[in-house]
């Protein structure tokens, strides 16, 4: 549920991925993550959702995704133009929801946190982009 580029370390002398910070975390779909993390690109302090992967890194990232997932589930690793469209829409509507549920969470922290950061401004940036992204959103559709 907070999956952002500073919680991944990639040990390239071992070839392996851990993960980090798990305050947020629990069960959650896999779009979710994945569009939480694609938002996190933009950044926490000075946010430029500019940052957001296009829909080319985006299409590109989720291919390697779903060739690493198949082929550890064993299923090859031969992935369809439709399986990569699928979960771009799954992809980008957990991203409207990620923006919903930090945009909560910062009111919330703006009322009870001592820590020095805007939380209301931080609130009100993700919901800008909330808006901002939901019409385009949810006019996705998978091709027939």
């Amino acid at each position: 549920n907070d999956l952002l580029c500073k919680n991944i370390i990639y040990n390239e002398k071992q070839g392996d991925v851990q993960f980090i910070d798990y305050e947020y975390s629990g069960y959650n779909y896999l779009a979710y993550d994945i569009g939480n993390h694609f938002n996190e690109f933009a950044g926490v302090s000075d946010v430029d959702y500019s940052l957001y992967p296009d829909r080319e890194l985006q299409g590109q990232w989720l291919r390697s995704y779903l060739e690493a997932y198949k082929e550890f589930k064993g299923f090859g690793t031969e992935v369809t133009e439709k399986e990569v469209e699928i979960l771009f829409i799954q992809v980008n509507q957990f991203a409207l929801a990620s923006h919903f549920f930090w945009g909560l969470w910062a009111l919330i922290q703006a009322k009870y946190s001592t820590i020095e950061f805007d939380f209301l401004g931080y609130a009100i940036v993700r919901f800008n982009q909330y808006f901002k992204m939901k019409p385009e959103v949810t006019a996705l559709k998978v091709p027939e």
